[in-house]
């Protein structure tokens, strides 16, 4: 358990310098523990290590999670930032309280029409398909400002920005590029219903830095934070992992 508390010290201590470096607020960038594969207990521990905020791939999962933690409710923030399929909107629209990958406007109007109207708004952002990759979810960059538009009318939901998950790099300049690219995107976009877009959703535990100097706001970190995931679990899709 002391294990998680460490890294999540030095997790904040990169946040903090990535800040530095781009002459930014620390305060201004969340971090989003990604506790896919991990136990409940794991999240335990990463909230007594000053966390509250928890990323899940898989629908069932986060449910699993959220029912074992049933006594934190009222302190964890749940995100679903993997991929949302249309029989799942229900569960997700009443028991998470962010969605961060929201690339069809049909998925949009179910968790609108869905979200139960005594809980706030959910929080979303649009995946966007920054890289072009055809193995990765997310909207195309041309076809943004149409889903933008449409999604910010929808009534419980608050359309709050952009998220993304870049192809892989180890180079640190091809890692800033698809998240200066989002943040353009993000800036492009003209004033929509709601109010205006405050979230970049992007980086995670190998690009923080990256994601950071190019104006993330929430960094999805999971690897970083509890370990590395078994090969079991590392394996079973989903890109949104940190």
């Amino acid at each position: 358990m002391a294990t998680i508390q460490n890294n999540v010290q030095l997790v904040r201590r990169r946040i903090a310098q990535a800040c530095a470096a781009a002459g930014r607020d620390p305060s201004a960038v969340t971090l989003l523990c990604v506790s896919k594969t991990q136990a409940a207990e794991q999240v335990r521990a990463a909230v007594d290590a000053g966390e509250h905020r928890f990323g899940e791939n898989y629908v069932q999962e986060g449910l699993d999670k959220i029912a074992a933690l049933a006594e934190l409710r009222a302190r964890i923030e749940w995100h679903l930032i993997g991929p949302l399929q249309s029989n799942k909107t229900r569960a997700v629209a009443e028991h998470f309280d962010w969605v961060h990958g929201i690339d069809r406007l049909k998925i949009a109007e179910r968790l609108s029409a869905q979200r139960p109207p005594g809980l706030p708004p959910l929080q979303v952002c649009l995946q966007v398909n920054v890289s072009g990759e055809a193995s990765k979810s997310g909207v195309a960059p041309e076809a943004l400002p149409a889903l933008a538009a449409a999604v910010a009318t929808l009534p419980r939901l608050r359309l709050r920005g952009l998220m993304a998950i870049p192809e892989p790099s180890r180079d640190p300049a091809a890692q800033r590029r698809p998240h200066r690219r989002l943040r353009e995107l993000l800036a492009a976009l003209p004033p929509l219903p709601g109010g205006p877009l405050d979230t970049l959703s992007m980086g995670m535990s190998d690009d923080l830095e990256a994601a950071v100097a190019e104006g993330a706001t929430i960094v999805r970190i999971g690897t970083a934070v509890f370990g590395a995931r078994s090969a079991a679990g590392a394996g079973a899709g989903g890109g949104a992992v940190g």
